[in-house]
């Protein structure tokens, strides 16, 4: 049963070390295409949250951020593959940052085809987020069903 548990961990965490890994590969000196991705679609973000605020939102760099979701795919997916809770707790970070940003079909009316494109990437996105739960809680369960406590056994005084 360890084996085929480790396998599972392989192949799913595949899907995040490759893109890392293929992001790292055209992040050059620009980001990349990730950057230039998240760029249009973040500063709509900023914008929307500074008029809700009140306040300005600090600028920052695509670069900076397709770096760091770089970084959070390729060591969630390291860690993932280890069998670590912090592995999958990065990738929930990430995917929690990038998903709504990237599948934005909630910019498109339900009688686009891009909507159907994007809702439905987007819910695939919500499903690995949901596998990575998944295999926290069951994680955490087999830990807490492992450990067995003695039970004192109670001694009446006679005198």
């Amino acid at each position: 049963m360890g084996f085929f548990s480790f396998f599972g961990r392989v192949l799913f965490s595949t899907i995040f070390i490759l893109s890392a890994w293929q992001a790292l590969n055209e992040f050059g000196t620009d980001g990349g295409l990730s950057a230039k991705e998240l760029a249009p679609k973040f500063s709509v973000l900023k914008d929307h949250l500074s008029s809700k605020m009140g306040f300005v939102l600090p600028d920052v760099d695509p670069i900076h951020l397709a770096g760091a979701v770089i970084a959070l795919k390729g060591l969630g997916g390291i860690l993932f593959v280890l069998n670590s809770n912090i592995g999958a707790f990065l990738l929930i970070t990430q995917l929690a940052f990038t998903t709504p940003l990237i599948y934005d079909f909630y910019n498109f009316s339900p009688d686009t085809p891009k909507f159907g494109v994007l809702l439905n990437d987007f819910l695939q996105q919500a499903a690995l987020v949901g596998a990575l739960f998944f295999f926290i809680g069951m994680k955490n369960s087999i830990t807490k069903r492992g450990q067995v406590t003695k039970k004192k056994i109670h001694k009446t005084k006679t005198g």
